[in-house]
């Protein structure tokens, strides 16, 4: 693999920051990090179009006892059997379940599908995380 060379200038008081966070993540060199962030701002940047093929999970919080929240989850996973593909439950509290659901889809559905999810009643905390799906 070839590799361009760049330069990138910073302040004296944000390489100091940039490099103190290098050694806690524990990498070896700023320019693995550097690949690291704009790899990140280029997907960051792909994942927003509503448009393009992202995967990801969403990952709930969940009072089985509150309201039909459990058919309620069961009848969306089954009514997008293409955007959800894989399911993990955990029992974590005597009434309080957690779901990560893996999602595949264009980003614009699968927001969509984890706003409604996170709105069911008993649902008390919902977060997506998507990523490119080709990389």
């Amino acid at each position: 693999m070839t590799v361009e060379r760049v330069g990138v200038s910073f302040e004296p008081e944000l390489l100091e920051k940039f490099d103190d966070l290098l050694k806690k993540k524990g990498y070896t060199n700023r320019s693995e990090a550097i690949r690291d962030l704009v790899r990140k701002s280029i997907i960051e940047a792909h994942i927003e179009s509503e448009d393009e093929d992202v995967i990801g999970t969403l990952t709930i919080i969940y009072d089985h006892d509150v309201g039909d929240v459990t058919n309620e989850l069961q009848h969306y996973q089954h009514f997008h059997l293409s955007e959800i593909i894989s399911t993990t439950h955990v029992h974590i509290a005597k009434y309080n379940c957690l779901e990560v659901l893996v999602l595949r889809g264009k980003a614009k559905s699968v927001r969509k599908l984890a706003d409604h999810i996170r709105a069911i009643k008993g649902v008390k905390h919902g977060e997506l995380v998507t990523t490119k799906s080709t990389i």
